[in-house]
């Protein structure tokens, strides 16, 4: 097949993104051009998200919006890969006539035989026909700050979640290719660990590992920060608290995905904790690590949740004074434990319950975010916005926290570097100031 120039569409979680930049790096090893110009693309990838239902819409509304590029630009195929190709092929490969060729979430190895048969006219169906092979990146990120995804799957079971259905059972990736991998990204200033539970990393094998795997990466030279996400509470060790408290190149960060803080529901959840035991981890989490940023997640709306279950929650927010936290509605998906659940919730109450844990979230982080002003910060720069220079601090993720705006009257500053900015002025999630000399 002659050279074409391909363009990537990814959705969902960073998860799949590092899926994607994969598939980039199949499009390099064989000489290929990558735009981000999708009028420019002959060849569209589309990464798709099945996660929830909202999510498969917006993969298949993607899909779809993809004609124009064929009709007003230089598109020639449709490549539809990811998660809803993994899990739903059997009815989206006939009714999805726009796509030309599906590959799931393991099969980069296959993408240009693929095309190979699609450009000989055929529509082509490639799902798990890949070698799980996990070939070179092409990095989409900034350059500064990269993922690296440790494990693939889940084991967790969690009620709500098609996750295991999807990806299947929880596999680490080897420690030896994870930090070979890690060390050809290059020059680093932050690398994310990611799974779907990190702290689960080794299990499989059996053994937990999680620890020492972050201890081989601090050894590498390009590495100069490294940020935990997606650490489920049960299994946050002593031995974890003592690395992010006492490794340099471990920022004072965790993500921990709760899901909610009643005993009953997260019983009905499948979750492995109980409130008296994620007090007692928040507790011994701020006392051991001064001045540790935590970040979480929260569903609302579960089968049966009462409003007094809410408004618990809504205490418990107030109690934990989290850094920052996401919520999501319940989402019914079938073929999970909960869809059969009685005591389905109300679409309305359950966008009520959520506007309402936002708006009390909104009120923590911004009196949070307000002890900044006076006190000096060191500062991850990732560009520009409109008023000079935006970057993050240490307890402000890529993408799903805050920023820090600021100006630099003294020097120029590039994407990469980090400087000290004195804290001027804060809103609900954002900090801004001036850079010192």
């Amino acid at each position: 097949m002659e050279r074409k120039t391909f363009g990537m569409i990814s959705l969902g979680c960073d998860k799949n993104r590092v899926d994607g930049e994969r598939l980039l790096g199949e499009i390099g090893r064989r000489g290929c051009t990558v735009t981000q110009d999708p009028y420019e693309a002959q060849i569209l990838i589309v990464n798709t998200c099945a996660f929830l239902n909202e999510a498969r819409k917006e993969s298949i509304e993607r899909i779809l919006d993809c004609d124009r590029y064929r009709r007003e630009g230089k598109l020639e195929k449709i490549v539809v890969c990811g998660c809803l190709p993994q899990k739903y092929i059997g009815e989206l490969f006939p009714a999805l006539t726009e796509g030309d060729v599906f590959l799931g979430v393991n099969d980069a190895s296959e993408l240009f035989s693929a095309l190979e048969r699609s450009y000989a006219g055929e529509r082509v169906n490639a799902v798990g026909r890949g070698d799980g092979r996990r070939g070179e990146r092409i990095v989409s990120t900034l350059p500064h700050f990269k993922y690296l995804k440790i494990a693939d799957g889940c084991f967790n079971h969690c009620t709500y979640c098609l996750i295991p259905k999807i990806r299947g059972k929880y596999v680490s990736y080897p420690m030896d290719e994870l930090v070979a991998e890690a060390g050809a990204l290059g020059p680093t200033q932050e690398l994310i660990l990611v799974a779907q539970d990190t702290t689960r990393y080794g299990e499989d094998r059996g053994e937990n590992q999680f620890v020492k795997l972050i201890e081989k990466l601090s050894e590498l030279d390009n590495i100069c920060h490294i940020r935990l996400l997606y650490c489920y509470p049960e299994a946050i060790t002593e031995e974890l608290i003592a690395q992010v408290r006492e490794n340099p190149k471990v920022l004072k960060y965790l993500d921990i995905p709760l899901q909610h803080c009643e005993d009953r529901i997260l019983k009905l959840m499948g979750r492995r904790s109980d409130r008296a035991q994620i007090v007692s981890l928040i507790g011994r989490l701020r006392r051991e690590i001064p001045g540790i940023a935590l970040r979480t997640t929260f569903i609302t709306g579960f089968p049966s949740e009462t409003e007094e279950e809410h408004r618990a929650l809504i205490a418990f927010l107030r109690e934990m004074k989290f850094e920052n936290c996401g919520f999501f509605a319940y989402s019914r998906e079938p073929e999970t434990p909960a869809y059969r659940m009685a005591g389905q919730v109300h679409p309305s109450t359950k966008k009520r319950r959520m506007r309402e844990l936002y708006e009390t979230q909104a009120e923590i982080s911004a009196a949070i975010t307000e002890t900044w002003i006076g006190k000096t910060l060191p500062v991850l720069v990732d560009g520009y916005d409109k008023i000079g220079y935006v970057g993050r601090a240490y307890f402000q993720a890529p993408e799903i926290d805050g920023n820090v705006s600021f100006v630099s009257p003294h020097r120029k500053v590039a994407p990469g570097e980090i400087v000290r900015v004195k804290i001027g002025w804060s809103d609900t999630y954002d900090l801004g100031g001036v850079a010192e000399e």
